[in-house]
C-alpha cells in the first residue's frame, strides 16, 4: 500500500494521506523491484505444504503477480492489485481516470479527524505540482513510444480539468476536505492550515493543472489518434486479449465473447418486446423509447429531487436484505450526486468503498447531470446493481473479512465483483421491487446493455467496428439517451475488455444457482448459496464455480435420508417471507 497512497486512503490503510504515487522513473523501478522480488519469493512456496485456506491465497496471489507481470509488455504498471481497471502508464489519463479524477475524488474523502489529518490533506495539495509533472512527463514517454489514445475520447479532459480548479478554491472538489474541519484544531491551527491550502492552491496547485491543460490541448491532443481500436496499438491485439483474460478471468476469445454479446441481445430483445405488448403499447419500439424518455411522469423536478428519490429506494431494500442474505455488512453507505466536475463524462452512477478502519462509509454516487436524461425507470435496477444488494454488500463484506491478506480484502476480480452487480439486477422482484411494467422494462434495458457490451467492444477493439457503428447498435436496441451512449461508448474505448466482465460474470453467477436449484432440490437455500459466493471476496470465476460445487456436494451429504414412511421435505414459504 506504500507504493500506491492513493489505494491506501481508499481502504484506510494508514500513514499514506498526505502523498501520491510516484511516477518518476525511479518510482516506477521500484514497483517494478517489488513485483519481480514477489514472483521470485512466490515461486519458493510449496503449495502442498499448505492449509486449504493458504492454497487458496496462494492461487490468487500468484495469477495477480502473473498478470502483473504480463501487463508490463503493454505497458500497465507494475503494481500487481488494480481496481476496475489496470493503469497504462503511457496512458495515465482519460475521461474515465487520471490525476485530476484521483484528485477531485480523493481529497473529499480524506479522514479529518485530527490536526495530522488536516496536515495530511495540505501535504496532499503540496505534492500535486509534482505529480502534475509526472503525469506531463508520463505522455511524453507514451507520445514517443507511439502509445496514445484515441483523439475522440479525450476530447472532454480539458473541460474535466478547467472544473477542477477554478479561479476560485471554494468551487473546487478540492477544497472540499477543507469545509469541515475538527472541532478539536484550536484557532491558531485553523486559520494557518486554510491559509496554506489556500495559497498552495492560487500559487502552485492551479498553475499546475492549468499547464496540463495546456500541454493537453496543445500538444499531446494534436498527437492522438484517429483510430479507435486496442488492436491499432504497438503489440494491440495481443494487448486486447491479454486485458480480456485480465477482466473476465476466462480464456474465451473476443470473437466468441461477441457472438455470445449477439446472442444475449437477441433473447432480451424478445423479452423487452413481449414487456411492451403487454402494457397495450402498440407503436415499434424506437417509438416506446420516445415515450419512455418524453413522459413527464419519469422525470425528476431538481437534481435534489433525484437524490432524495435515490435514498429513498435505498431505504426500501436495506430491510429486505436480511430474508435472502445472512451475512451482511456492518459497514453503511450513502447516497451522494456525482461531482460536477467530472459528471458530464461519466456514466448514470458508480459505487466508492468505505473503509472500516476510518469509519467511512460507502458511497452509491449518482449523476444529476443533464436532469432531463435521468429516468425514473432506470433508479431500481442502478440501485440494486450500485448500492444493495450489488457494490455495497458485496465489497464490504469483502473489507470485513477476517485472517485473509490485505489483497482479498481491498481488490477483487472484475468478472466477480461487476457480475454480482448485475446478478444482483436480477434479485429485484425477490426483493418487493419491479412491480410495474416500467421498472421491469429499466431491468431489462440495463441487462440488453451490458450484452451490448460484448458486441460493440470486441466490435471496436477486434473486429474493425468503427465508434459510429458502435453508436448505432446501441441506438438500436436501448432506450437510452444519446449523450448516455455517446459517453457508454467513449468509455470502452479508453479501458478495451472492461465492460466484458460485467455480462460474463453475471451469466456464471445465474449458471451457478441454476446448478445449484436443481442439484439440491427443496434443499436449497437462497441464503446459504448467497453468504457461499460472497464468501471469499471477488474470486476468478473458475474459483467461485469450484467453490460453489464443492458446497452443493456439502449440502448434499448432509442431507437426512428419505424413508418410505417419512414425507419429503418441502422448502418452507417462511425464509422468503
Amino acid at each position: 500500500m506504500v507504493q500506491v497512497p492513493e489505494v491506501a486512503t481508499g481502504v484506510g490503510y494508514p500513514g499514506q494521506n498526505g502523498r501520491w504515487t510516484d511516477d518518476s522513473p525511479k518510482g516506477i523501478a521500484t514497483r517494478e523491484q517489488h513485483l519481480q522480488e514477489s514472483l521470485r519469493t512466490y515461486a519458493r512456496f510449496a503449495p502442498r505444504s499448505l492449509s486449504p485456506a493458504e492454497r487458496l491465497n496462494h492461487r490468487l496471489y500468484g495469477g495477480l503477480l502473473r498478470t502483473a507481470a504480463a501487463g508490463r509488455r503493454f505497458g500497465d504498471d507494475p503494481f500487481p492489485f488494480h481496481f476496475g481497471y489496470p493503469r497504462n502508464l503511457w496512458m495515465p489519463l482519460n475521461q474515465m481516470d487520471g490525476l485530476h479524477i484521483q484528485a477531485g475524488q480523493l481529497l473529499p474523502i480524506q479522514p479529518r479527524r485530527t490536526r495530522a489529518d488536516v496536515e495530511a490533506i495540505v501535504d496532499r495539495l503540496r505534492g500535486l505540482p509534482l505529480a502534475v509533472t509526472q503525469t506531463i512527463a508520463l505522455l511524453e514517454e507514451g507520445r514517443r513510444r507511439g502509445v496514445v489514445p484515441p483523439r475522440v475520447a479525450l476530447g472532454g479532459v480539458a473541460a474535466q480539468v478547467d472544473a477542477l480548479v477554478p479561479e476560485k478554491i471554494d468551487a473546487s472538489a478540492l477544497w472540499e476536505p477543507m469545509r469541515d474541519l475538527p472541532s478539536s484544531l484550536t484557532e491558531a491551527d485553523r486559520s494557518r492550515l486554510t491559509s496554506d491550502a489556500r495559497r498552495l492552491y492560487e500559487e502552485q496547485v492551479r498553475p499546475a493543472f492549468q499547464r496540463l491543460r495546456q500541454h493537453l490541448v496543445d500538444v499531446y491532443l494534436p498527437a492522438t489518434r484517429a483510430t479507435i481500436g486496442a488492436s491499432a496499438l504497438p503489440d494491440g491485439p495481443d494487448g486486447y486479449a491479454h486485458h480480456v483474460r485480465w477482466t473476465t478471468t476466462t480464456d474465451q476469445t473476443p470473437q466468441q465473447i461477441h457472438e455470445i454479446g449477439l446472442a444475449e441481445v437477441r433473447r432480451t430483445r424478445a423479452e423487452i418486446e413481449a414487456l411492451v405488448r403487454s402494457t397495450g403499447f402498440t407503436g415499434t419500439l424506437a417509438e416506446f423509447h420516445r415515450f419512455l424518455r418524453s413522459d413527464p411522469r419519469f422525470r425528476f423536478g431538481s437534481a435534489e429531487e433525484l437524490v432524495d428519490d435515490y435514498r429513498a429506494l435505498a431505504k426500501r431494500i436495506d430491510p429486505e436484505l436480511a430474508v435472502h442474505f445472512g451475512r451482511l455488512p456492518r459497514l453503511p453507505y450513502g447516497v451522494r450526486p456525482i461531482p460536477e466536475f467530472q459528471a458530464p463524462s461519466v456514466p448514470a452512477a458508480y459505487y466508492v468503498s468505505g473503509s472500516p478502519e476510518e469509519g467511512r462509509p460507502g458511497n452509491f454516487y449518482v449523476n444529476t447531470y443533464d436532469l432531463p436524461a435521468r429516468l425514473r425507470w432506470r433508479m431500481e435496477s442502478l440501485t440494486l446493481h450500485e448500492a444493495v444488494p450489488g457494490h455495497h454488500l458485496q465489497l464490504a463484506l469483502a473489507a470485513e473479512l477476517e485472517d485473509v491478506p490485505e489483497f482479498r480484502r481491498f481488490s477483487g476480480e472484475t468478472a466477480f465483483v461487476e457480475g454480482w452487480g448485475l446478478y444482483a439486477e436480477t434479485l429485484g422482484e425477490e426483493l418487493g421491487l419491479y412491480r410495474d411494467p416500467y421498472a421491469r422494462f429499466g431491468a431489462l434495458d440495463h441487462d440488453i446493455w451490458r450484452s451490448i457490451r460484448l458486441v460493440v467492444d470486441t466490435g471496436m477493439h477486434a473486429l474493425g467496428w468503427s465508434r459510429e457503428r458502435a453508436i448505432d447498435f446501441f441506438r438500436e436496441h436501448t432506450g437510452m439517451t444519446e449523450p448516455e451512449i455517446t459517453v457508454e461508448v467513449d468509455r470502452y474505448i479508453v479501458w478495451p475488455g472492461q465492460a466484458l466482465a460485467y455480462k460474463l460474470g453475471q451469466l456464471k453467477l445465474r449458471e451457478l444457482r441454476t446448478l445449484a436449484e436443481t442439484s439440491l432440490g427443496p434443499a436449497f437455500d437462497e441464503r446459504a448459496f448467497h453468504d457461499t459466493v460472497l464468501a471469499d471476496g471477488g474470486l476468478p470465476l473458475g474459483e467461485l464455480e469450484a467453490r460453489v460445487r464443492a458446497w452443493i456436494d456439502r449440502t448434499r451429504a448432509s442431507r437426512p435420508r428419505r424413508t418410505a414412511a417419512r414425507a419429503p421435505r418441502r422448502r418452507s414459504s417462511a425464509r422468503r417471507a
